[in-house]
């Protein structure tokens, strides 16, 4: 992996899915700093409130309590300081509504939970690409 630290962000209020990621982190034996909100009201918090690195990068759940990932995007997209973020919607939903919704909010990538394969490992191996070729938005 790059030696470029990417930070991220992960929305996501299942534990079990938020554990299966880290777990594949882990697995590729990437160190990357994963910061976990357990929804968009808690992911909003944390980084309006600078209490943890900008991330780089952001794995956002679409399904979740209080606010949810495409009214997360909206706002994001909506504060000057936070619309450059990269984000991934990570989801069960295989809607098309949803997947266009995300879209017009400028994600980088929509994933299907089940079509991620075993344990979110394809998930880890195309973002450790990914971070290595693009180049990210600088740091504010």
């Amino acid at each position: 992996m790059n030696s470029r630290m990417v930070h991220i962000l992960l929305v996501e209020d299942d534990d079990v899915d938020a554990e299966a990621v880290q777990r594949a982190f882990n697995k590729h034996k990437i160190a990357n700093p994963i910061v976990i909100a357990k929804n968009g009201v808690e992911a909003l918090e944390v980084l309006q409130n600078g209490g943890v690195p900008r991330p780089n990068i952001i794995l956002l759940d679409l399904n979740m309590p209080r606010m949810n990932g495409i009214e997360f995007l909206v706002a994001i997209r909506e504060d000057p300081k936070l619309q450059d973020l990269v984000v991934f919607v990570l989801t069960t939903s295989d809607e098309d509504r949803d997947k266009c919704a995300a879209y017009n909010q400028n994600v980088a990538g929509y994933l299907v939970k089940s079509k991620v394969g075993d344990g979110f490992i394809n998930l880890v191996e195309m973002l450790d690409c990914y971070w290595r070729y693009v180049e990210l938005p600088p740091k504010k």
